[in-house]
């Protein structure tokens, strides 16, 4: 019995074809590296990529509404050196993942200020946040390095329960809340509307200026929360935290179906796209040893996936006019 074309067209979703990408990889790393594969080496490995992940749901939200955030990981550095400069003056990991994440947070509110307010590109005026960011890192902490935090605080990062990350539960938890978010609230199907039109959705009575000040502020917060993670993990904090963060979640979005152009895009898509990359990234680096080589194959993925997409998603389209004429 033939397929019908919606059937086809749930078959090929973006995220189906993300997925077969995953197990591709995965099975050539375990027929060239069986270690590579196995559970105990996975979940050590997994602590890398904790960091990106929590960033990763915050720039889905944004690329769906039809914005972009190249901040995130100024922001970071940022907040490594707050959280640094409080744990000095008072020696409490606490406090200082406070302080840490109340500046991201204030990063992420001042960014989507700037966005509703002045109606500027959001390419603009996070780039611009981009290089403010960095550069009041560097210029507070005069190149100065935090460390020895203490064995408690590194648990967050290294710790387990039941044999996983405290952290990946962490992002579980949070993933599964975005998702609910995103699909089956009214706010959350509303950022979709933004991403296809922002001027007809404030017609509608979409508050669109006010949502897209909520968004970058959550990013803010989840850019805090990543630091929190990264500086536990490397029980150091310093003005280049984060450093190129902002380019590999970018494109760990985009790669797992999330339209550029806003509209478009699901957690589900999101998650699968940072494990593509991670694992790939991991594999590449284990075996070969090359880091241009990482590199030059994240960007084909990115391009490949792109343009895989486009083409189902222009190929339906036609189809569905045809029908309609």
């Amino acid at each position: 019995m033939s397929l019908s074309r919606n059937s086809w067209k749930r078959i090929w979703r973006h995220e189906v074809i993300i997925g077969v990408l995953l197990i591709a990889v995965l099975t050539i790393a375990g027929l060239l590296m069986p270690e590579f594969l196995r559970p105990k080496s996975q979940l050590l490995l997994s602590r890398q990529m904790w960091e990106m992940a929590f960033l990763s749901l915050g720039l889905t939200l944004i690329i769906i509404s039809g914005g972009i955030d190249l901040s995130v990981g100024s922001q970071m550095g940022l907040c490594a050196v707050m959280f640094g400069i409080c744990h000095t003056a008072y020696g409490s990991p606490m406090l200082s993942s406070a302080a840490c994440i109340l500046t991201g947070t204030a990063c992420g509110a001042l960014n989507g200020s700037l966005v509703a307010l002045t109606r500027l590109h959001p390419l603009i005026v996070t780039l611009a946040t981009y290089a403010a960011y960095r550069g009041v890192a560097e210029g507070v902490s005069q190149g100065t390095s935090y460390s020895r935090f203490g064995e408690g605080f590194s648990q967050l990062a290294r710790g387990m329960w039941l044999g996983i990350p405290l952290s990946g539960w962490c992002f579980a938890f949070a993933a599964t809340a975005f998702a609910i978010f995103l699909n089956r609230t009214p706010s959350g199907r509303s950022l979709y509307a933004i991403g296809h039109n922002e001027q007809a959705s404030g017609f509608s009575g979409i508050p669109v200026s006010w949502i897209r000040f909520w968004l970058y502020t959550l990013s803010g917060f989840l850019a805090g929360v990543s630091t929190v993670i990264y500086i536990s993990r490397f029980d150091t904090a310093s003005a280049d935290a984060g450093k190129g963060f902002e380019l590999d979640v970018i494109t760990a979005v985009v790669i797992g179906g999330t339209s550029i152009q806003g509209g478009r895009g699901t957690i589900v898509g999101t998650v699968l796209g940072l494990l593509l990359i991670h694992e790939t990234r991991l594999f590449i680096s284990r075996y070969w040893k090359i880091d241009e080589l990482r590199s030059v194959i994240i960007g084909f993925l990115l391009i490949l996936s792109v343009l895989f997409s486009q083409l189902i998603v222009t190929y339906f389209r036609v189809d569905q006019n045809r029908n309609q004429t």
